[in-house]
């Protein structure tokens, strides 16, 4: 199979090759600048594409690693849709993600964004833990970094998408996005982690607030932060990237009951290589669950597909202890 990337070059899109090589899938490197794909490939074929020429014939699917999304997954699914192919993007975006879940859906292509530590692997913890509910009366996902040196990439996606909000806060509740302006400082609380308790900002929202209601009924999604990563990323680090560990922690209550996944891992950048390549291996060899656009959680069998990710894996056999409603 011969598995198309956009951005090749760049932090994620240089794991996501690798990934493809390792699992015995060819890759075909793209992007916007010859130069660098010839030094970063010499040993594959490689193209040159821009965005309003994009070329995937020969291709057997694309992984879209070049953000900002919400400049590249347009142009970069309409040349999937053409081509008649899959689509997987990892886009960490909040507004790229609505916007791509939000499109009128094909019917024999699969288009599935934010296959990625953000987004994709929340929306596959939360849809485990959901196991048998069909509905839920809230789902919290926590993110317990050790700390966060972001990269070029996610320094320009953010600003991106502050621009979009016009500065303003966003989270889900009551069914829906709602982005209002706040002054001061994200509260804090401690969250009970498996490997013990953390200070976390709460309101910190990432893309698991528009991938898990896109297809879980779950009327209030919140995603928390350890206070560690947050000041790595408001403090834009800079020198040596040193990966940092990490648990993601998901819960979801109803009724006075509750259900948890986790997994821990290391590095959430390199993560993201086997979530999109997995998710093009399932797509190509019919192991879906839906057509069309969808988020992982939707797509995939979740369960499934976090036990064959290289990551430790807690699954939800039934009702647990979680830290006090945030």
């Amino acid at each position: 199979m011969n598995i198309a990337v956009f951005g090749a070059y760049g932090h994620t899109g240089r794991f996501v090759v690798a990934e493809l090589r390792e699992r015995g899938l060819v890759p075909l490197p793209l992007g916007r600048d010859g130069a660098k794909l010839a030094a970063a490939f010499p040993d594959l074929a490689h193209r040159v594409a821009a965005l309003d020429d994009l070329d995937l014939s020969g291709a057997d699917a694309v992984i879209n690693t070049a953000g900002p999304f919400a400049s590249t997954a347009g142009p970069v699914i309409e040349a999937a849709l053409r081509a008649g192919i899959p689509y997987v993007d990892v886009a960490a975006e909040i507004e790229a993600n609505a916007d791509t879940l939000a499109r009128a859906k094909p019917a024999h292509h699969a288009v599935v964004p934010a296959m990625a530590f953000f987004g994709g692997l929340g929306d596959l913890l939360v849809t485990a833990a959901m196991g048998d509910w069909d509905t839920a009366g809230e789902a919290h996902i926590a993110y317990g970094l050790s700390g966060w040196h972001p990269t070029a990439g996610t320094l320009a996606a953010g600003a991106v998408s502050h621009e979009r909000r016009g500065g303003r806060r966003v989270r889900y509740t009551g069914g829906r996005l709602d982005y209002y302006d706040a002054d001061g400082d994200l509260p804090t609380l401690d969250w009970d982690f498996p490997g013990g308790r953390r200070t976390v900002l709460a309101g910190f929202s990432m893309a698991d607030i528009v991938t898990v209601p896109s297809h879980l009924d779950i009327p209030e999604v919140r995603s928390y932060m350890t206070v560690e990563a947050a000041r790595g990323l408001a403090g834009r680090a800079t020198g040596e990237r040193v990966p940092e560990t990490f648990t993601v922690d998901a819960i979801v209550r109803r009724d006075g009951a509750e259900r948890r996944a986790t997994v821990h891992g290391r590095d959430i950048y390199a993560v993201s290589a086997p979530l999109a390549v997995e998710a093009v291996q399932r797509i190509l060899d019919g192991r879906t669950r839906t057509t069309g656009v969808a988020s992982a959680g939707k797509m995939f069998d979740a369960e499934d597909f976090l036990r064959a990710l290289p990551l430790e894996y807690e699954g939800a056999a039934g009702p647990v202890g979680g830290p006090a409603a945030p």
